[in-house]
């Protein structure tokens, strides 16, 4: 089976409840990004040995947290050696509104696997009402309100996070032969 990390910043604790279920799905070690944007030597470790890595983000004001993008930024000694070239990369985020510009927080995540010379893993589930229930295909986007905790996250959400998780695992899985 591959190896699989999950690898987010959660400002309010939504997105760590998003990452939990994709790591259940995936069955994926999961990393969190600290409040400073600093991961551990060993996170980076288990991030390079990985054969898929799954990004995850809430959608701030159009975009990713400042805290990802620090992270983001920093794979770029992974860029100069072209570490993480081949592996399977995927990406999830969640906002307070149905749009929330969470395509660009998606986008962004996806031109980081791209310059990092990864494979983007999109999400197939059709728009059923409950999984895939904001319709994205590029990666997995959860809503919940502005003033909602994160027990609050629609089960359809979490079920759909499990199920891409999964997908980005195996994924890895078959090309990694």
């Amino acid at each position: 089976m591959a190896k699989t990390v999950v690898v987010f910043h959660s400002g309010y604790g939504h997105t760590e409840r998003v990452a939990s279920f994709v790591a259940e799905g995936a069955k994926a070690a999961i990393i969190t990004i600290d409040a400073d944007g600093n991961l551990s030597d060993a996170d980076w470790a288990t991030l390079d040995a990985a054969d898929a890595i799954i990004f995850g983000s809430p959608t701030y004001m159009g975009m990713a947290s400042w805290q990802f993008k620090k992270f983001a930024d920093a794979t770029s000694k992974r860029w100069f050696t072209s570490a993480w070239k081949d592996k399977v990369a995927g990406g999830f985020t969640i906002s307070a509104s149905p749009s929330g510009d969470k395509l660009s927080t998606i986008q962004y995540f996806i031109t980081l696997a791209m310059q990092n010379g990864m494979i983007w893993v999109g999400q197939p589930a059709l728009n059923d009402g409950t999984i895939n229930r904001l319709g994205s295909n590029s990666g997995l986007m959860a809503q919940v309100g502005p003033t909602s905790p994160a027990s609050d996250i629609p089960q359809g959400d979490l079920d759909t996070a499990k199920a891409y998780g999964q997908r980005v695992a195996e994924v890895a899985s078959k090309l990694r032969g």
